[in-house]
């Protein structure tokens, strides 16, 4: 599975948000988008998986326009963790995550033993087998975001699109989701907003400010404390830990 963004543009109104952007999420990569709020992550994302309709360009999977798949075929291959998941029925966790079977399922077919297992691990996978039957409505913001994650892996997609996945959820949670998605070895395309975080896991990064393209590349080539003054008007040291490689970012008052 490959993923191409080229030349999207999206307006709201009569305000032009994403300005001619080009992205590649080649196979089997985590690719982040990275920016202030108001830059258009969100926005883009929502081009990408159909929920906004661009004003100009076009997006492939697979080289194919996904504008012209079938909704259901698409959901078999494309999967979504949002920002918001808002469900005000009293279904269980166990009834979310198994949303994650539809598109696999014929119309009226009652979910099999094989659905019941795949959703089992995929709860296993976000640390959330103990809560099957518990109420969804009554989950705290960041157990809700592991559960809709759960419901994404438990469709076995082939490119996993994530906005911003690790809000409301303490830092041990952002490490375990962040790499679960990581060794899932699959196509992702993530908005994030902690720059630590996104060089550890992310193979490729690419910067938005304002609705377009500022900076592409490896974390090491795009998160620099020249980048991050541009970007954000902050100023920041990037420091390699000696013994992990692992970069972090120190912030100056």
């Amino acid at each position: 599975m490959e993923l191409k963004i080229e030349n999207l543009r999206v307006s709201i109104g009569t305000s032009e948000i994403v300005k001619g952007v080009t992205i590649e999420v080649k196979e089997h990569k985590f690719v982040g988008l990275l920016g202030p709020n108001g830059s258009g992550k969100s926005t883009l994302l929502k081009a990408v998986y159909r929920v906004l309709k661009p004003t100009g360009g076009v997006v492939l999977m697979n080289g194919k326009d996904v504008s012209r798949i079938p909704e259901k075929d698409r959901a078999k291959d494309m999967a979504v963790v949002s920002q918001f998941n808002q469900v005000s029925f009293e279904f269980t966790v166990q009834d979310i995550v198994m949303m994650g079977r539809t598109p696999h399922k014929k119309r009226l077919e009652r979910e099999t033993a094989e659905d019941y297992k795949i959703v089992s691990e995929a709860l296993k996978q976000v640390g959330m087998e103990d809560y099957s039957k518990r109420k969804f409505t009554t989950l705290s913001g960041g157990e809700k975001q592991r559960i809709i994650l759960a419901r994404a892996l438990a469709q076995e997609p082939k490119l996993l699109i994530l906005d911003e996945p690790t809000n409301h959820l303490d830092i041990k949670y952002q490490l375990q989701v962040l790499s679960i998605v990581k060794n899932l070895n699959i196509c992702v395309l993530a908005a994030l907003h902690d720059l630590s975080l996104a060089s550890m896991f992310c193979d490729e990064i690419y910067m938005l400010k304002g609705g377009n393209i500022m900076g592409k590349g490896k974390p090491e080539e795009v998160i620099t404390s020249e980048m991050i003054q541009e970007i954000y008007g902050v100023t920041a040291s990037v420091v390699t830990d000696e013994e992990t490689g692992q970069r972090s970012i120190h912030y100056r008052i």
